[in-house]
């Protein structure tokens, strides 16, 4: 083996297992019912069932209205995530939740700068 090659063919391996460590990590959780408690996703099938609510369509016309939107969509995204986080074994829990409220605080410290740009 040439004497350059041997000390990354030894180290190839653990940067392989690395990066497979570092993307387990960064999966974001899977949204699905099972994520949201019981009585939400009760409440959620039966307004799903109703169909579309005709504000679904609506824009909203304010930038206070807007800003009250994503607002609501941010903090409901939080409670997802805390469920998802819950479903978890415990020595991993810890670790989700804090990365779920570290989403929850940059989108909300970006919320007014979307609502003014339309998002």
């Amino acid at each position: 083996m040439h004497p350059l090659l041997s000390p990354f063919a030894r180290a190839l391996p653990g940067c392989a297992a690395l990066l497979l460590a570092v993307a387990a990590q960064a999966q974001t959780p899977v949204s699905s019912d099972q994520n949201v408690p019981a009585a939400t996703a009760r409440q959620q099938a039966a307004e799903i069932s109703r169909g579309d609510p005709p504000r679904w369509h609506q824009q909203d016309g304010t930038l206070a209205a807007r800003l009250r939107t994503i607002r609501k969509e941010t903090a409901a995204g939080l409670q997802e995530n805390l469920g998802a986080c819950r479903a978890l074994p415990a020595p991993e829990r810890g670790a989700c939740v804090r990365e779920a409220r570290t989403t929850y605080q940059q989108e909300m410290a970006s919320a007014r700068a979307r609502a003014a740009s339309g998002e």
